[in-house]
Order: structure tokens, then C-alpha cells, then sequence
């Protein structure tokens, strides 16, 4: 083998171990190519994005779709090149058209190489001599395991998609629409009756373990980005995250201790948690330096308002704003870190305070 062949090899095994972490072994951040090539890409669209001012959520929605096309793109082009520089020293000699002169050009080494890898076949293109039709049977098997692979991934990328969709249509449905932790609640314990929240809420951390899983195994998930604030992971979170703090600190302990305590609503917590410290270890969260922390007055503001609406349901409040304040400063820096990679204002996230405070609430924060 030449320099230039051992260097063709060494390119395909490169891309082929990216693919082989990326799809089989399904780990955010364990890809050698992928997570940085997805990252660029990101970054790119970004900025054209940024050019179309208040349009900026439209076309930051066609990201993630982009970013697949991309990625398989890229992995193309790399088995292509790898192959490409095998092939390229045997041009003319051991493969060769079957009649005419044969161009020895790296471009047509490309095309050999393309179909060489390509199910489909093709070209005038063919191997004379043992070694390169060993060469062109595991190119072969490689396009037609890498073409099985990749469209067997994009299935679960989108299914997992949709059931993300599907949880986040459901927390905000739970809300009526509002995206309020606060109304969410109400609504679990009708007249202070939660006879029914405990399974209510089992059934949202069922589902929220799957949509953390998804994006662990599936890193693709974060990229896709829809116009509707409800969709949003961060959103999502935010909301059963004051929603459990909420439970927490507001329900009068008497009365609803059970509920209190009960395994959902820890395992709620949890599980918001680790998913959103999954996608900020694992993308380009905003720096933390972007997410300030929040005058504590701000939040017993925000406590004050849920208190109200939960009397207002005739639920029984024993309200402690310190403590409320307190955890929400513990996982809001998170969301503050997650929430703005992908374009939405905390206004946007935070529906309670946005009302409370006005629409511009957040941006002096948010700069």
C-alpha cells in the first residue's frame, strides 16, 4: 500500500468508528466527528439566521432537518474521500474501463469510489485483479450497512421526536395553555382534591425518563428547534420544575403531605433535572455568565402570584416564599443556560413571570 492508501484507510475507519458511536453505541458526546461537524453546522445557521431579524424563530426551526441532511452528508463525503485515495493509485492499472483510456484524476477516483460504495452501482469503471475486487465487495458491504444504519437511526431520531412533541403538548395542555406551573397545579387538585395527581404525575415522569433517554441517545434531538415556545425542552422543564417546587413549599403539608412526598413528584424533579444537565454537558449551552442569577425579590413576586391562584382553586396554601426562592435558584440557572442556544427569551419559558412583569421582562437579564 502507498502513503496515499494507507491514508484513504485510516480516513474510512475514522468515519466509520464516528458512525459506529453516533449509532450503535447512542452516547451524547461520545462521537469523534459528529458532535463538533453538528456544532459548526449549528453555529453556521445561527448566523444566517440572525440576518432575518423577527423572522429569526422561522428559520431557526428548519435547523434541525438541515443538520441531519449534514451529517449524512458529511459522513458521505468522508467514506467517499477515504475510499477515493484508496482507489486512486490503482487507476488505469488494476482498475480500469473496460475499453477506451483510463483518467487517472482524483476527481474520477471519487466517482469510482462513490460507486463503488453505492448499492445501486454503476459506471465503466471495474476491478481487474484480486485485491480490488476484495476492495470493491467491502465497499460494497460497508455503503450498504452504513445506508441500512443511518436510515434506521433517522426512524428513532423521529419517533423520538414526535414523543417529545407529544410530553410537551401534554405539560402545556396540563396548564391550559398558559404554560403556568401554578394553573398546572390547580388543575391536578380540583377544590384541593389530588386523589388523582399522584398518577397523573407518575405517567409525566414516565414519559419525561423516556424524553431524557431520547436525547441521550440521540443527540440529533437537541438541534430540532419549532417556532411554538410549548415545544421547547426548556420550556417543558421549567414548567414541572416550578411545578414540583411549587408542591413543594406552597400545599399545606397537613392536609396534602402524602402527595408531598410521594415518589412522582421527586422523581419529576429528578428527572427534569438530569435532563436539562444532560443537554447543557453536552451542547454549546450558553456561557453561564449569560444567566445571572435572578433578584430573589423577582421570584416571591412570581411565588406571590402562584399562592393567589391556587387559593383562588380553593386549595390549601401554607406558603414559604424563602424556600420557594431558594430551589428555584438552584436549577433556573439551568434553564437560563439551555433556554437562549436555541433562540427562545425567558419570557417565552417563564409564561407566570412574562404576565406578571411585562413581555420585556427578561431582556436586561438575558444580555
Amino acid at each position: 500500500m502507498t502513503v496515499e492508501q494507507i491514508a484513504g484507510a485510516g480516513l474510512m475507519v475514522l468515519f466509520l468508528t464516528d458512525i459506529f458511536l453516533t449509532v450503535l453505541y447512542a452516547r451524547a458526546g461520545t462521537g469523534l466527528l459528529a458532535p463538533r461537524w453538528n456544532r459548526i453546522v449549528w453555529a453556521s445557521i445561527g448566523g444566517v439566521a440572525a440576518l432575518f431579524g423577527s423572522r429569526r424563530s422561522i428559520a431557526l426551526s428548519f435547523a434541525g432537518p438541515l443538520i441531519v441532511v449534514a451529517l449524512i452528508g458529511f459522513w458521505a463525503l468522508g467514506l467517499t474521500t477515504g475510499a477515493a485515495l484508496i482507489i486512486h493509485p490503482e487507476l488505469g492499472t488494476a482498475i480500469r474501463p473496460s475499453s477506451g483510456n483510463a483518467s487517472t484524476d482524483f476527481v474520477t477516483a471519487l466517482l469510482v469510489a462513490g460507486n463503488s460504495l453505492s448499492i445501486v452501482g454503476g459506471g465503466d469503471y471495474s476491478p481487474h485483479t484480486s485485491a480490488t475486487r476484495l476492495l470493491y465487495l467491502v465497499n460494497s458491504l460497508i455503503g450498504a450497512s452504513v445506508l441500512s444504519l443511518v436510515l434506521s437511526y433517522l426512524v428513532q431520531v423521529y419517533s423520538a421526536l414526535r414523543e417529545r412533541n407529544a410530553l410537551a403538548l401534554t405539560v402545556d395542555l396540563m396548564t391550559g395553555g398558559t404554560g403556568d406551573a401554578a394553573q398546572m397545579l390547580a388543575r391536578l387538585g380540583p377544590d384541593g382534591d389530588f386523589s388523582n395527581a399522584t398518577s397523573e404525575l407518575s405517567n409525566l415522569a414516565r414519559s419525561l425518563a423516556m424524553t431524557k433517554e431520547a436525547h441521550h441517545f440521540y443527540p440529533l434531538l437537541f438541534y430540532f428547534r419549532f417556532r411554538e415556545p410549548l415545544y421547547s425542552v426548556s420550556r417543558m422543564s421549567f414548567i414541572l420544575l416550578d411545578l414540583t417546587t411549587l408542591i413543594e413549599t406552597i400545599l399545606n403539608r397537613q392536609k396534602y403531605g402524602a402527595f408531598v412526598r410521594s415518589g412522582p413528584v421527586s422523581s419529576l424533579r429528578d428527572c427534569a433535572r438530569l435532563l436539562l444537565d444532560t443537554l447543557d454537558r453536552n451542547f454549546p449551552t450558553t456561557d453561564a455568565g449569560h444567566s445571572s442569577a435572578v433578584p430573589v425579590e423577582h421570584h416571591k413576586r412570581s411565588y406571590s402570584v402562584a399562592s393567589d391562584v391556587l387559593r383562588n382553586a380553593g386549595i390549601q396554601t401554607q406558603p414559604d416564599a424563602e424556600s420557594y426562592a431558594a430551589q428555584r435558584s438552584q436549577w433556573e440557572p439551568l434553564v437560563r443556560r439551555v433556554g437562549p442556544t436555541l433562540g427562545y427569551r425567558m419570557n417565552e419559558i417563564d409564561s407566570r413571570s412574562a404576565a406578571q412583569d411585562g413581555p420585556d421582562w427578561s431582556k436586561t437579564r438575558n444580555r
